[in-house]
């Protein structure tokens, strides 16, 4: 599973790829939908597990660099 930080870095080398023309804005733009998605799917956890008040874990967020 892909986690938020190394996430990052792939957006970041996305933007690079645009910038350079080896991606067209259409391929960045679906990658980019695509990591909307995942971090609002996060984010949707996060707030049930403040609901039932709980410690969320959540594999995604983890910082294994930490």
């Amino acid at each position: 599973m892909i986690k938020a930080s190394e996430l990052r870095i792939q957006l970041d080398e996305t933007r690079k790829k645009l910038e350079s023309g080896d991606i067209t804005t259409k391929e960045a733009g679906e990658f980019a939908n695509l990591a909307g998605k995942m971090i609002s799917s996060a984010k949707v956890q996060i707030e049930y597990y403040a609901l039932i008040e709980k410690a969320p874990v959540i594999d995604f967020l983890k910082d294994d660099s930490a």
